[in-house]
């Protein structure tokens, strides 16, 4: 059993060697800060994707670096402005930020300490970087294309509902006058011949619920969402209340589709938020933000599910199957 012991003990010490050394080179326990307007535990897998690939590039929690995790919860901007200070009050070495708007809060809060972004709709437009090329300053990462991908989604929902003339769009409850993504969507809809049914409404139950009684007065054909984390956060919750409310809807990402909703299309965030670790390690190690030109997202997908169709009573049509990436039955 001693043996048995020793070998295993010994086995141990050999994994975490390489982990251990690397610390002792770079010769600092490094300390990222994690900010996200949603909820922890709507950003899990996101965020499960971001520490696997951290953990592939040799930086370990406890080991050679922490993670503080800052989530507002959906509690607005104030709170986010809250925890965006205490972090760097914590004097972490760097932040993790989702979308632009969590971007701007770390940007408006500090100009010295690196900001990486997983997934911003705009970052030029929004003014968090000079340009993609060439950022500048001390943010940089990855952006969704979450505007240009709205007007897809939109045309999208034309080809899958028929003679649909009206679309409900959520919206985040005091975003309507600032969002760049709404815009675009606007300026799309008239010349897909369709009609927005702006509703703006509070991520909880109660204001999700009478978003959705809203849509079905306003006599919508079909659904769909900005692409924000709040939303993303309460994906569950939304499909359950498109499903309920018999409404066909696209959505933004494919976990949606994964807890039961009809269609997605958009960037895969996952591959999004492994990069951004990659520009994690690139920053640890002595690379500059202004140095590494914001990405965009290299893989879409187009998602259907006949299960969550046949349970709304709807036939999605088969020219539109035949372009999707994955038809799941």
């Amino acid at each position: 059993m001693r043996k048995k012991l020793t070998r295993r003990t010994f086995c141990s010490m050999l994994l975490a060697f390489p982990f251990s050394a690397r610390a002792q080179q770079l010769g600092k326990f490094f300390r990222i800060g994690f900010l996200d307007s949603s909820t922890a535990y709507g950003m899990a897998v996101l965020v499960e994707a971001f520490r696997q690939e951290l953990n592939k590039l040799g930086w370990i929690e406890g080991n050679n670096i922490t993670i503080d995790y800052r989530f507002a919860e959906n509690r607005g901007a104030d709170r986010l402005r809250e925890l965006a200070a205490d972090l760097v009050r914590l004097k972490v070495d760097l932040i993790v930020v989702t979308g632009a708007n969590t971007a701007s809060t770390a940007k408006n809060t500090t100009t010295t300490i690196p900001i990486v972004m997983t997934s911003a709709a705009d970052p030029v437009a929004a003014g968090l970087v000079a340009s993609l090329a060439r950022p500048g300053g001390n943010v940089t990462g990855f952006t969704a294309q979450s505007v240009e991908l709205n007007t897809k989604r939109l045309e999208i929902l034309k080809d899958t509902v028929p003679k649909l003339a009206r679309v409900g769009l959520l919206l985040l409850e005091g975003t309507r006058s600032e969002s760049l993504q709404l815009k675009e969507i606007r300026a799309a809809a008239p010349v897909l011949k369709l009609k927005l049914e702006e509703i703006e409404t509070q991520v909880d139950a109660k204001g999700l619920e009478s978003a959705f009684q809203t849509a079905k007065r306003k006599q919508v054909g079909a659904i769909m969402t900005t692409a924000v984390r709040n939303f993303f956060a309460e994906r569950k919750q939304l499909v359950g209340l498109a499903t309920k409310h018999r409404l066909p809807a696209i959505y933004f990402q494919r976990e949606f589709v994964d807890e039961g909703g009809l269609m997605s299309y958009g960037a895969d965030y996952a591959d999004l938020y492994r990069r951004s670790a990659q520009y994690v390690d690139k920053i640890l190690k002595g690379t500059k933000p202004a140095d590494l030109p914001v990405q965009q997202a290299m893989k879409f997908e187009f998602i259907i599910s006949l299960k969550a169709a046949k349970q709304i009573g709807f036939t999605v049509p088969y020219e539109l199957l035949a372009r999707a990436n994955q038809v799941i039955k």
